[in-house]
């Protein structure tokens, strides 16, 4: 009996030795019920935001082809066109200056009228009242246009209609700001066609010399090359020489124009 008393007081002190602890419980959370937030990097400042990159770009060492009429890309028959009218002019050589014309254009483009032998272009004289205008100036310039049509250009002029019909017109003022006495601005369309212009005439020199009907004959014939489409020549004995040195049309002036009016305008690019 002692025996076994003592075996029970051991199993007791063990028992209570080894017995788990009660544990407090927690304290209830007061966010323990609030919604989840989900924590966002605050924004980097200003001088650490990473720029844009902008897209790749492409580059080429071709010639683009210009777009032919309404926008679209010339057709192959086009395109052989424009490669022989370059033959022409190249086999030209210096006999002409459209080649001339073409380097300094910037944009390789022939321009002329339509043939009008049967349907001539309307000149409109503007009435002016500029100083030392002579109503001989209206002679020499009619003179002027007269050489052209005579060297052979299919095109034909009509002085009898008005402004309401006019595609050309001949406007005076007495003197330039800068060093010249004639001035031609030509309007085309998309096909290279002339479809109107302006010949601004002086009535006095750059230095003030008073212009007289020779004078203004041999500047309109001047002008009168650029209503037709040619540019300036590099040579001094051509008409269209950007300063006059000589009274009347070249054999140049002559085989350019022609040589103009029988190739197609346009874009050669």
């Amino acid at each position: 009996m002692i025996a076994a008393a003592v075996v029970l007081i051991v199993l007791f002190i063990f028992w209570d030795a080894f017995k788990p602890t009660p544990r407090r419980a927690a304290a209830p959370d007061p966010d323990a019920n609030a919604p989840l937030r989900i924590a966002e990097p605050p924004p980097a400042p200003p001088s650490q935001v990473a720029p844009q990159t902008p897209p790749p770009t492409t580059s080429s060492q071709g010639t683009a082809i210009p777009a032919g009429p309404n926008g679209r890309e010339p057709s192959y028959i086009e395109l052989l066109a424009r490669s022989e009218t370059r033959r022409r002019i190249r086999s030209s050589g210096s006999s002409t200056y459209l080649g001339e014309m073409l380097e300094t254009s910037g944009d390789s483009t022939l321009r002329r009228w339509e043939n009008r032998t049967t349907a001539p272009i309307h000149v409109w004289f503007a009435p002016t009242h500029a100083a030392n205008f002579q109503p001989a100036f209206i002679g020499a310039i009619k003179a002027a246009f007269g050489q052209w049509t005579s060297a052979g250009v299919p095109v034909r002029f009509d002085f009898d209609g008005d402004s309401t019909n006019a595609e050309v017109t001949v406007k005076w003022r007495i003197q330039f700001e800068i060093e010249r006495t004639g001035q031609t601005d030509v309007t085309w369309d998309e096909n290279g066609h002339i479809q109107g212009a302006t010949i601004t005439l002086a009535t006095f020199d750059p230095k003030g010399r008073a212009m007289d009907p020779d004078d203004i004959r041999i500047v309109a014939t001047h002008e009168v090359g650029h209503l037709l489409g040619l540019d300036h020549s590099k040579d001094s004995t051509d008409i269209m020489f950007p300063t006059a040195k000589v009274r009347d049309l070249s054999d140049r002036d002559v085989r350019t124009v022609m040589l103009l009016y029988q190739l197609t305008p346009g874009s050669l690019r």
